[in-house]
Parts: structure tokens; sequence; C-alpha cells
């Protein structure tokens, strides 16, 4: 009696067909990775960025709060330390979209990897005790 488990051989028009789909996989793959990559690297720059325009904000509305505590003369600067609150409120906000940005960014590059890994590991049978 056969082994139901061995499986049987594709048709050749079906073995074409995945052929093809994945020869359009791999072809989509390495066209997508060095696109994830950049942009990666990039919203890790614009982060560090927003990083240090946060501190520069933060120790600027300190200056101010000292300056007007400490001048004798009536200047409103309150005003301005508001703005300077507000405009650190929106640039924590957008630090955040953009390590929420980052991380899908990063879940997206991994399984790039993995799908190129086994796209790879499909095409290339391993060596059977062959030298390389």
């Amino acid at each position: 009696m056969a082994d139901s488990t061995v499986p049987f051989p594709n048709p050749p028009e079906k073995q074409t067909t995945y052929d093809r789909r994945d020869a359009i996989t791999d072809g989509l793959i390495d066209m997508l990775k060095p696109t994830v990559e950049e942009i990666d690297d990039r919203v890790k720059t614009v982060r560090e960025s927003q990083v240090e325009l946060r501190q520069q904000i933060d120790s600027l509305a300190d200056d101010l709060c000292l300056i007007s505590e400490s001048q004798t003369i009536p200047v409103d600067l309150e005003s301005y330390v508001k703005k300077l609150n507000n405009s650190r409120r929106r640039v924590m906000l957008v630090n955040n979209i953009l390590q929420n940005v980052q991380e899908r960014l990063t879940k997206l590059y991994n399984n790039v990897s993995k799908e190129t890994a086994r796209r790879k590991a499909q095409l290339d049978p391993p060596s059977s005790g062959r030298p390389k």
C-alpha cells in the first residue's frame, strides 16, 4: 500500500504558476525592502530631532519663567510660556505618532525579512552533505 503522505508532483502548468508567483513576490519584496529601510532610518532621525526640539523648548520655557520671576518691569511673558508649552505638547504628540510609525515599519521590515528568508529557503533546497 502506498504512503498517503508523499506529495504528488505538481503538474507543469501549476508549477509554472507558482514559479511566476514566487518571482513576482520576490521582486516585490526586493523592491520594498530598501524603501522600508530608508523610511525607518528617516523616522529615527526625525524622532531624534523631535526629542532635541522638546528639550530646547523645555529649556527655553524654564528660562522665560526665570526671567519673568526676576523682572521688575511688568512684561507679560506668561503668554509666551503658554505658547511654548503648547508647542512642546504638539512636539510630544508628533513624537508619539512617529514612534508608532517606526514600530509599524519595524514590524513590516521584519515581516519582509522573514518572507524573503522563507522564499529563499523554498528556492534553495538545503544541501544534503554536499561540499560547498
